[in-house]
């Protein structure tokens, strides 16, 4: 089958039983976010690692991807565009379970910043629950929006770096606020003296929170 999103993949050697969705942040791409799978995989044998590329050219890196533009400062604009992304994404999901015979129980949507605020966006927003959704360093897009069409509890990881000048750290506490009130199951961890990056301890305690859920 060919998915509607351009996607790097590594597969097991095992039956593929489960599947994590990786989503890169703004003016990244699959293979940058496909990293997060060279440690993951040892310890999930059979599990797939599926990495779209956004469906957009980056306006600001032509050589990356965007799942929303960012270049207008203007909430109604960026919100339609994240639901027109959501829609494509979740195409997308339906294909990989299609061809992978899973369903979202077997999935965890994982992202990093625009990526992580996808995974919330497409996990809290489907039929069914997801495996899990872990998000690094990223942020609820209008909670107000999300409020309203929340449909499932999936559990949610929230990692983000206490430095991180691109997107705050108050976001995950106002994130996780969100999900408390939305009786979501929620943990996080903030990494200490860390930017908007990824660091191993944040992939180390992402991985253990994957292995207890899928």
């Amino acid at each position: 089958m060919t998915f509607c999103l351009k996607s790097k993949i590594i597969k097991p050697e095992k039956e593929i039983k489960n599947a994590v969705i990786l989503l890169h942040g703004y003016g990244g791409d699959g293979n940058d976010i496909s990293m997060l799978s060279l440690n993951w995989k040892r310890h999930l044998p059979n599990t797939i690692f599926i990495c779209p590329n956004g469906h957009e050219t980056c306006e600001i890196n032509p050589s990356g991807y965007q799942w929303f533009d960012l270049t207008k400062d203007d909430p109604n604009y960026i919100l339609k565009e994240t639901k027109k992304a959501e829609e494509i994404l979740k195409k997308f999901i339906n294909e990989i379970k299609e061809e992978y015979n899973l369903t979202n129980s077997n999935i965890c949507l994982s992202g990093f910043s625009q990526g992580c605020m996808m995974s919330l966006n497409v996990g809290l927003t489907s039929e069914d629950k997801f495996s899990s959704i872990v998000g690094f360093s990223g942020k609820i897009i209008d909670q107000n929006d999300l409020k309203k069409r929340v449909k499932n509890l999936t559990d949610v990881f929230l990692i983000h770096g206490e430095l991180d000048d691109i997107v705050s750290p108050t976001f995950l506490l106002e994130a996780k606020d969100f999900l408390i009130r939305e009786k979501i199951n929620v943990e996080s961890h903030l990494v200490k003296n860390c930017g908007h990056h990824i660091p191993i301890e944040a992939s180390s305690l992402a991985l253990n929170y994957i292995l207890k859920k899928i």
